[in-house]
């Protein structure tokens, strides 16, 4: 699928699920729930065992692009290209690393560095990212969207850890393209409940559709 393609649905979408287990078989399982919900940008990350094969399995299951496919946690450019090799639609890190940044950059791949100050911002930008990712979220609140995008209006954020459905129209309402929320969208998994984790990505997307309506 095309870069901008896949940046569009996400951003349309304006969720991604963060997506962290203790197998594969959760994984999926966790995967098809926020799917079933509404949420059609999966975040797996690289702490999952295995976790290039579980790309490898959801993206043969959704191979009609049902589901905007990404790999979080990625710390290098090595394991950026096993994940787009793997199948992933786009990578996720928790902090920027130029490798990564130019790998994505060679073939394609939308790349979402974590950032938390905006000479962060500035130099992922620099570098080709796409959306930057402002984690750990919960450090700053929803006004940090506004503080960045003050002095870079061309800045496309995407805060992650911290936000739920309580909190997610104010991180819309400030200007975040999208949002990442993990455990307080699929906590259900604890349980073996992943009908509470589509119930909750059902909630997520109107919340996001209400704060942009707004």
């Amino acid at each position: 699928m095309e870069k901008a393609e896949v940046l569009k649905r996400l951003t349309d979408c304006g969720l991604v699920a963060v997506v962290r287990a203790k197998n594969a078989e959760e994984a999926i399982k966790i995967s098809d729930a926020c799917l079933e919900g509404g949420c059609t940008g999966i975040e797996l990350t690289f702490t999952v065992p295995g976790a290039h094969k579980v790309i490898e399995a959801l993206a043969e299951k959704y191979n009609k692009g049902e589901m905007m496919l990404g790999a979080g946690t990625v710390l290098d450019s090595e394991t950026a290209r096993i994940a787009i090799l793997s199948g992933a639609n786009y990578i996720v890190s928790p902090g920027f690393n130029l490798e990564t940044a130019k790998l994505c950059g060679r073939y394609q791949v939308p790349y979402m560095p974590g950032c938390m100050t905006i000479t962060e911002v500035i130099t992922a930008m620099e570098a080709g990212a796409d959306i930057c990712k402002i984690f750990p979220a919960d450090l700053f609140g929803p006004t940090i969207i506004k503080d960045i995008k003050g002095p870079l209006p061309q800045a496309k954020l995407m805060p992650t850890g911290g936000v739920d459905v309580s909190n997610v129209d104010k991180w819309i309402k400030a200007g975040a393209v999208a949002v990442g929320a993990g455990s307080s969208l699929t906590a259900g998994a604890k349980t073996g409940d992943y009908a509470a984790i589509t119930a909750t990505a059902k909630e997520f997307i109107a919340k996001i559709k209400e704060a942009r309506g707004a």
